[in-house]
């Protein structure tokens, strides 16, 4: 009988989120202090600084089965058949005639049901 056990994070993980941490709050503060710098060399510095601390997250147990978790699904993306322009345009039909259709049947019932209530107890609409 196997075992479904996590692994628990080491302190280095711990450490290097902490890095990530405070390296994104000190990019929020710094944005907020140097508000009259332009806003080219902050966005800049904002892009540097979140590559970073991507490749800081990356280096990390969870970021690395992140990473893994991304390939693999854009693989199984590769293998979806999308569907042309005529079979999205009908399908769109199909789904706009079924909500029509939908929608006229709860009008008549909700109209039943109405006169069924006003009658049982005598108000009028």
């Amino acid at each position: 009988m196997s075992e479904n056990v996590e692994k628990s994070s080491n302190g280095l993980d711990t450490a290097k989120w902490l890095v990530v941490f405070i390296l994104l709050s000190g990019l929020v503060a710094a944005n907020h202090y140097y508000a009259e710098i332009s806003v080219l060399y902050r966005a800049l510095a904002a892009l540097a600084t979140v590559v970073i601390a991507g490749f800081i997250a990356a280096t990390t147990d969870k970021g690395s089965r992140f990473l893994t978790y991304a390939k693999d699904s854009r693989t199984e993306v590769r293998k979806v058949v999308w569907p042309n322009r005529q079979e999205a345009t009908q399908t769109t039909l199909i789904v706009l005639a079924a909500t029509l259709v939908m929608a006229l049947v709860l009008w008549g019932i909700d109209g039943i049901l109405v006169r069924l209530v006003g009658f049982i107890t005598g108000i009028g609409i």
